[in-house]
């Protein structure tokens, strides 16, 4: 029960911490955080999947793009057997993660495209149901990086898990002030985002994306990382023992029309 009292007060405080802290940004010049929201849409099969791609890249990004969330990427899993995409929403401010659906509920545009796209029915949905995480950009990189648009391309996506919100800080604070976001940039592990969960399954959480050229190059970055020294050493300190309890790795591709 404390536990979860915990994640509520903290999740809740951070919330608020980034809302006010956008304003503090703003009024001193300095960059924004975004507030990114990831979605996995599950859908039952490849020609769903197919069909939502078509409704996001001509329907739903320009009118997401029209109300000021921008870049906005789409995933497909590299797994097979996972016919759901991932759509990653960057927010500049909290006004759009409020308004999204009203507002697009009142684009004319989105409307007739979507009409035009999906024939959806009660017995014949489009997708299944949709699940979303609210991540806050970290201060180290406010702002989402989109990568080079090599066809070949290939992004991944990790979230970190802590056993209690104190771990949690803890593994952030790697990353932005131990100096593991410095190495990730030197081995060629280039982050797309970085962010600490705010709403969703899973908490605590930290989730990045990583994007490289091709699979040779997601596999060349990664041995590099491990056998650098300066990370060697990083791992090492006690403070940032059993900062992490579990891991979600997912190799995904850009869907076409995706901005990331």
């Amino acid at each position: 029960m404390m536990q979860r009292r915990e994640f509520v007060a903290g999740s809740a405080a951070a919330l608020m911490s980034g809302v006010a802290g956008q304003a503090s940004a703003a009024a001193e010049g300095r960059p924004m955080r975004q507030l990114l929201e990831l979605r996995h849409y599950a859908l039952a099969s490849n020609a769903k999947r197919e069909l939502l791609e078509k409704f996001f890249a001509e329907a739903a990004i320009p009118a997401w793009n029209r109300i000021g969330i921008q870049p906005v990427g789409v995933f497909r899993s590299m797994e097979a057997e996972d016919f759901g995409l991932r759509v990653l929403l960057a927010h500049g401010s909290p006004l759009t993660v409020v308004t999204e659906s009203t507002r697009l509920m009142e684009d004319a545009a989105y409307l007739e495209a979507s009409k035009a796209i999906l024939p959806d029915s009660f017995d014949d949905p489009a997708y299944q149901r949709i699940e979303s995480s609210l991540l806050l950009a970290f201060s180290a990189m406010p702002k989402v990086e989109v990568p080079t648009q090599a066809a070949s391309r290939v992004l991944q996506l990790r979230v970190y898990e802590s056993h209690n919100l104190a771990m949690h800080l803890k593994k952030v604070e790697m990353f932005e002030g131990g100096g593991e976001l410095e190495i990730f940039r030197r081995v060629g592990l280039n982050p797309v985002f970085l962010g600490r969960a705010l709403i969703g399954p899973k908490l605590p959480n930290l989730t990045y994306m990583l994007a490289f050229d091709d699979m040779d190059a997601q596999k060349a970055a990664w041995e590099a990382f491990q056998k650098d020294a300066q990370w060697t050493e990083l791992k090492a300190r006690p403070e940032y023992a059993n900062t992490v309890s579990n891991i979600t790795n997912i190799l995904l591709a850009p869907s076409p029309g995706s901005q990331i």
